[in-house]
């Protein structure tokens, strides 16, 4: 990981939307800093926000219903660019240029009329002023470049004619078109096999080291988060409820909701239990979120003073960027989160 100034850096972003059933409020207070060559997974149950939150990023979360609120500040070779104010001209000069996206269902996100290399030139044409032939080598190249064999005649086909790990690679090689400083990648390893998702992390792992871009993985795979990012955020209704480095989150974590997601890990060395462990009850609706902690229904440990919003802040000596949002003392959580010799969430008591 590289120090130095962010390359991007998310104030208190605020993402609503109006429906006929009231007003979701998808995204509440999140805040983060991305550095260059560093992995940063943000992680959470389906629903939690995760994806409004980097799709607002790139601008595409823009209706007439959407409300937004807070900063998302990009540092690119021209200066400092605010992308929630931005305008959609301003949007579209940085989009796929200094900061590219991975989206989760590349068979929805490819245009199914188009063939595979054209989609390819037209982003890196989008972006810069080369010759048609050059655009077109270097599709061939990135092709290459994330493992598709036979790029050269590959690059004719439709998407229907690749499978669905290889068209994530396409996806992936569109994203590396123009060699962005910030990758997103959101969910880019869903519904493939272990094989094929080990090739995907270690494509973005080479683009990571070769551009020293910065990453942010949206995943609810924690198996892949042990496996590729530096630090996490935990994301739970809308807010960041903890984020750490990932021996942090992983080994002294501090957040009963963090407890509940490494709980929920299948563990090898162990015997199998009879009940696979589970957070009990179901996440939140976004139109009417619980007071206070929004975790605080489906935590065992909730008290009185749950009731009232936890602020997101370091709460252990020597650990400065090590933040929750948890009442507990460090000591009741030390205690706490031991459920059967290992760190999970015990069964909340029912009446």
């Amino acid at each position: 990981m590289t120090a130095g100034a962010p390359l991007l850096r998310v104030e208190d972003l605020t993402v609503s939307f109006r429906t006929e059933e009231g007003v979701v409020q998808a995204v509440d207070g999140i805040g983060f800093e991305l550095r260059r060559g560093e992995v940063l997974a943000i992680v959470g149950e389906s629903g939690c926000g995760k994806s409004v939150s980097v799709m607002t990023l790139m601008g595409l979360t823009r209706s007439p219903n959407a409300r937004f609120g807070g900063r998302a500040v990009l540092s690119t070779d021209d200066g400092e660019l605010e992308l929630v104010g931005a305008g959609d001209a301003e949007l579209r000069r940085v989009r796929g240029g200094r900061i590219a996206m991975i989206f989760q269902d590349p068979m929805t996100s490819l245009n199914p009329v188009y063939r595979i290399g054209d989609q390819i030139v037209e982003q890196i044409l989008a972006h810069e002023e080369i010759p048609q032939e050059e655009a077109a080598a270097r599709a061939v190249e990135l092709l290459e470049r994330v493992g598709i064999p036979h790029a050269g005649q590959r690059v004719r086909d439709y998407p229907h004619e690749f499978s669905g790990g290889m068209r994530q690679r396409v996806m992936i090689a569109m994203a590396l078109s123009c060699s962005p400083d910030v990758l997103i990648a959101d969910e880019p390893t869903t519904a493939l096999d272990v094989t094929i998702q080990a090739q995907i992390l270690e494509r973005i792992r080479e683009l990571r080291e070769a551009a020293n871009a910065g990453v942010i993985l949206v995943t609810h795979d924690l198996g892949v988060v042990a496996e590729i990012a530096d630090r996490i955020a935990v994301m739970y209704a809308g807010r960041v409820v903890e984020e750490g480095t990932v021996d942090e989150i992983f080994y002294d974590p501090q957040m009963p909701y963090t407890w509940g997601l490494l709980g929920s890990i299948a563990r090898l060395d162990r015997d199998r239990p009879e009940r696979l462990p589970a957070i009990a009850g179901l996440p939140p609706s976004l139109l009417d979120r619980p007071e206070g902690c929004h975790f605080r229904p489906r935590c065992p440990h909730e008290f009185a003073k749950c009731r009232q919003v936890p602020p997101l802040e370091a709460r252990q000596p020597g650990a400065a960027d090590h933040r929750d949002r948890c009442w507990l003392t460090p000591e009741e959580k030390l205690q706490k989160r031991q459920v059967e010799g290992r760190i999970g969430l015990a069964r909340k008591a029912t009446a």
